[in-house]
């Protein structure tokens, strides 16, 4: 029987990356983190300088890049072109800017296609703004996240303070309400729920409880079909 594809999609700081994460090794599935995938197409962006609006170039550059996903003794880490990126497309400079490359239509258009390929094989948990509308719309499950602003700046707070950053709250509730105006308006993929996904407001709920949600639904589509 082939292992299902379950889409984890909702705003920044939602809960989707953890919950998708450690989803995927509840059921021994392979996690795939699809904003860090644009996050890493950002970064590469930034240090070479380009213009954000030299968008045949920024396109170039994500159909350059090849990423690699892995998982052992329990972190998960990025590499790009073999390079080890996990920390550094979680930086403010690339939170900023991230929302304008990923709008860009080439870079949309690479990172679907090879999200569609990974996909394809079934046994995955994947996550981001657009999975259950855009990327694999025909997944055997999709969650829809969402979290109140402030709960969603605390925890992107406590994350950046983990790494030794010190971001006023304030501050991370305007950084996301604006990340959530520019991704539920941008023309390509906006993020919104697909009809067929289910809520799931993480405010008050324990990652454990996030976790055990999704697992329990999936286990119930796997029971069903035998």
């Amino acid at each position: 029987m082939k292992k299902l594809v379950i889409a984890i999609d909702g705003p920044a700081a939602s809960g989707k990356s953890t919950t998708a994460r450690l989803t995927a090794a509840r059921l021994d599935y392979l996690f795939i983190d699809t904003g860090a995938m644009y996050r890493a197409v950002t970064l590469r962006a930034l240090e070479e300088q380009l213009d954000p609006n030299d968008e045949g170039r920024i396109g170039e550059l994500a159909d350059e890049t090849q990423f690699t996903f892995d998982q052992s003794k329990g972190e998960f880490r990025v590499k790009v072109n073999n390079r080890d990126v996990t920390h550094a497309i979680r930086s403010q400079a690339v939170t900023r800017a991230v929302s304008r490359i990923s709008a860009i239509k080439k870079v949309r258009e690479v990172m679907v296609e090879q999200q569609r390929r990974i996909a394809a094989r079934g046994g995955v948990v994947i996550e981001g703004r657009d999975i259950g509308t855009v990327v694999v719309p025909d997944a055997d499950l999709k969650i829809f996240l969402v979290a109140k602003v402030d709960e969603r700046a605390k925890r992107r707070r406590k994350e950046l303070h983990d790494r030794g950053i010190d971001v006023p709250a304030e501050l991370l509730v305007e950084e996301i309400e604006e990340r959530d105006r520019k991704d539920s308006s941008r023309e390509i993929s906006p993020l919104r729920k697909a009809d067929d996904a289910i809520e799931l407001d993480t405010s008050r709920l324990t990652v454990e409880q996030q976790v055990n949600y999704v697992v329990e639904k999936a286990n119930k589509i796997l029971k069903n079909r035998t």
